[in-house]
């Protein structure tokens, strides 16, 4: 088990804290361990609009709080299913900036019952700054988010 799965289970199973307070300590406890994750939010899905609303995050705000399925790295994800590594932002397509300092970007589908319901999203300042070990943290991170969904 990941180190930082633990701190994650434990945040997730405080029931008096609301899910989405639950969900903003789950993003500071991965920016906290993950030093190029510098920014960190939750997308979730509303299938009938064929949008993504932004919830949970830590790090600069952004003006991306609905983003169409299908547009950027995000909504590409809302529509493939599966991961997306992007190590270098300025040679993407149909990517959406957040923020000028942003070099690199991951993005993990949430699935609930096998749909996904969002994803989360995570940005750093570092050209190619996720690989292999972070796609799989953030699939595990999203397996036990799911289960307070």
């Amino acid at each position: 088990m990941h180190p930082i799965l633990e701190d994650i289970q434990s945040v997730l199973s405080q029931e008096k804290l609301s899910v989405e307070d639950r969900l903003v300590e789950v993003c500071k406890l991965l920016q906290d361990y993950n030093k190029h994750y510098d920014w960190v939010g939750f997308y979730f899905a509303d299938p009938e609009k064929r949008e993504l609303h932004l919830g949970p995050f830590v790090g600069e705000a952004t003006n991306h709080t609905v983003i169409p399925f299908g547009k950027g790295i995000c909504g590409q994800v809302a529509e493939s299913d599966k991961n997306f590594v992007v190590p270098d932002v300025e040679v993407q397509e149909n990517y959406i900036a957040c923020s000028i300092d942003v070099r690199s970007e991951i993005v993990v589908p949430l699935f609930v019952k096998g749909i996904n319901v969002g994803q989360i999203d995570i940005d750093s300042n570092t050209p190619n700054a996720f690989g292999e070990a972070d796609e799989r943290l953030l699939e595990m991170v999203n397996a036990e988010v799911a289960k307070i969904l």
